[in-house]
């Protein structure tokens, strides 16, 4: 099943590269802690795995039947990260982006918390995710900000 939880995560993934920063993005002002671009496939590809393997771990504590919650959560944050890249630079919408940014951020919040009451380690491994939304979530406000 941990290759099941590996599939769904980094179908997310896929989504996001169909959605690639383009001219648009290159034209933004950008702040001086704007990441360089090649940094972004290494981080999620990182972040996509321990998401998958933290998925697993909760699972493996009753599968559906006594995960139901927590899983559910978990997924519905992962449809809220699936969105950010189209609507980022599908629509080129900042504004839109940074709405759903922090509706992930809460979701994956409460996606930790369930995950540590099931399995501390599960929980754990989602902090740098967390860690990481935080971060985009204020350059995604940043540059909406600098580029209204």
């Amino acid at each position: 099943m941990l290759l099941g939880w590996l599939a769904l995560s980094f179908c997310v993934a896929a989504i996001g590269s169909l959605f690639m920063p383009g001219e648009w993005y290159a034209g933004l002002q950008k702040p001086s802690w704007n990441p360089p671009k090649w940094i972004f496939g290494p981080v999620w590809t990182a972040l996509y795995t321990t998401m998958a393997v933290a998925a697993w771990l909760v699972w493996k504590r009753g599968g559906w039947a006594r995960q139901r919650m927590a899983l559910t959560i978990f997924l519905v944050q992962l449809g809220l990260n699936a969105l950010w890249s189209p609507l980022f630079f599908g629509m080129q919408n900042p504004a839109l982006a940074f709405v759903d940014i922090l509706l992930l951020w809460l979701a994956l919040l409460a996606t930790a918390a369930a995950f540590w009451r099931s399995r501390p380690l599960a929980g754990v491994l989602l902090v740098p995710y967390l860690s990481w939304v935080t971060f985009a979530g204020a350059l995604n406000f940043t540059l909406w900000r600098l580029n209204p």
